[in-house]
């Protein structure tokens, strides 16, 4: 049994990375499963927010180190996604990093802060923040609300 906690525990992380990628994945979905599958809410949250900012972390290098076009092209960001998350991070400032997690925009928001080279300490704060706090709200949802 301990054996299968720990995939549960690797597929969230993984799951979690690729989701705050430009790819279509859902970590909230795996995350649900494996609340109502026992597995522990504090432990899950952790793997999945440590998963999902490091996701985000890799978006905000490869704006740091690429340049735009070529990271519109990889991450298959629309030019219109690309503006509206530059619009929103240039009118919120580092604080729009929270929500990081909104999809459309948030993976877009993170490489933008790369390509203007947000302080790492700055992003990293901003974007953990925004990212634990869904995961703990879903979770609440889950477990108080869908699962009783």
């Amino acid at each position: 049994m301990e054996y299968l906690s720990e995939l549960g525990y690797v597929g969230l992380f993984i799951a979690a990375f690729l989701a705050a990628t430009i790819l279509p994945l859902s970590s909230e979905v795996v995350l649900s499963a494996l609340l109502l599958g026992g597995l522990s809410p504090t432990t899950l949250v952790m793997v999945a927010t440590l998963g999902n900012v490091l996701g985000s972390l890799a978006n905000y290098a490869l704006g740091y180190w690429a340049s735009l076009v070529m990271v519109k092209k990889w991450l298959r960001i629309s030019q219109d996604d690309f503006e509206r998350a530059e619009q929103r991070f240039r009118k919120y400032g580092m604080f729009s990093l929270c929500f990081a997690w909104v999809p459309i925009v948030g993976d877009p928001l993170t490489v933008i802060a790369g390509a203007l080279r947000v302080r790492l300490l700055w992003f990293l704060i901003l974007v953990s923040v925004g990212k634990f706090l869904r995961y703990v709200v879903i979770s609440y949802m889950v477990l108080n609300v869908y699962s009783g």
